[in-house]
């Protein structure tokens, strides 16, 4: 069961945003589409949110199977390289998997970036990432038909500029957060490289509660790091667990609104109960939720 979902931060834009992928993505192995949409209340919204009432809040996506959540909201987020969705193009499941990979890099490129072009590359015979139109970055890799089925999703989480080189110490503070989590492989850079170091990591992986995630430090620099433009939801069950991920993550009191945190590393999480749905079928919820900073299941 997914328990980490990628949020996207959509400036006004977060129906077109789902549009857009439900075409770039309706070539990928496992299909695309939308699980819900939930819509602003018509009161009861702070001044900034007025513009937003009875219009979409929120749009979960499920990629393969991977959910995403598009955020419709204002201008003070854009989204980022920092964290990227590595998209799994498994030759062992797909025997089109190529041609799937360069349709859905051509749709994704529209109005994008390409920040590394569709190419062989020493760590794959056919990669490329690229940013889209909205900021969200893809990486799009094809998979060896040798090699075990993976998942089909999986983010990546990029260390530069204030958090450089210190993917290392975020996946072992994170696997000791997280429940049934591991290390898994590493790779270092094994000389100095830009602005990482010799001991930086130039690709890892790890789980966070059985979910595989990846992580490396920038071998270049950049003037950009982690910022609410892509969050993390985590599900966390009952109080008692949502109470201990909050107190373990929350770095900055200043950054916490709603369920938002941001960790000592920038990355900003958001620590939900697992019945959020059904919290906020409930009467004058989401003023509620305005009101808090930590979620407060009772308050419901």
């Amino acid at each position: 069961m997914q328990k980490i979902i990628p949020n996207i931060w959509c400036q006004g834009t977060a129906d077109q945003a789902a549009d857009f992928y439900l075409n770039a993505f309706s070539d990928f192995p496992g299909g695309v589409e939308v699980l819900s949409t939930v819509t602003y209340p018509e009161t009861g919204l702070f001044d900034f949110q007025e513009p937003f009432a009875g219009k979409t809040l929120t749009v979960d996506l499920a990629i393969a199977g991977f959910r995403i959540i598009l955020i419709n909201a204002g201008e003070e987020f854009t989204p980022n390289a920092s964290i990227s969705l590595m998209m799994n193009f498994d030759a062992v499941r797909d025997p089109h998997a190529r041609k799937h990979l360069d349709v859905v890099w051509e749709r994704l490129l529209d109005g994008g970036t390409a920040l590394m072009p569709v190419d062989k590359y020493p760590f794959s015979e056919y990669y490329g990432w690229v940013q889209d139109k909205y900021g969200v970055s893809w990486q799009l890799m094809l998979s060896s038909s040798e090699s075990e089925p993976g998942p089909s999703v999986i983010p990546m989480l990029l260390f530069g500029g204030a958090a450089q080189n210190k993917a290392a110490e975020a996946q072992e503070y994170y696997v000791d957060v997280f429940p049934h989590s591991r290390l898994g492989d590493r790779a270092v850079y094994g000389q100095p490289t830009g602005p990482a170091t010799a001991e930086a990591l130039m690709f890892s992986q790890f789980q966070l509660d059985g979910q595989w995630i990846f992580a490396m430090d920038s071998g270049v620099d950049q003037d950009f790091s982690f910022n609410e433009g892509v969050s993390l939801m985590y599900e966390s069950h009952g109080q008692e667990e949502l109470d201990a991920m909050w107190d373990a993550l929350s770095a900055d009191p200043t950054a916490e609104a709603c369920g938002w945190l941001k960790d000592k590393f920038g990355v900003s999480w958001q620590i939900v109960p697992d019945n959020m749905e059904e919290l906020m079928a409930s009467p004058g919820a989401f003023e509620k939720l305005l009101s808090m900073k930590k979620i407060e299941i009772e308050k419901f």
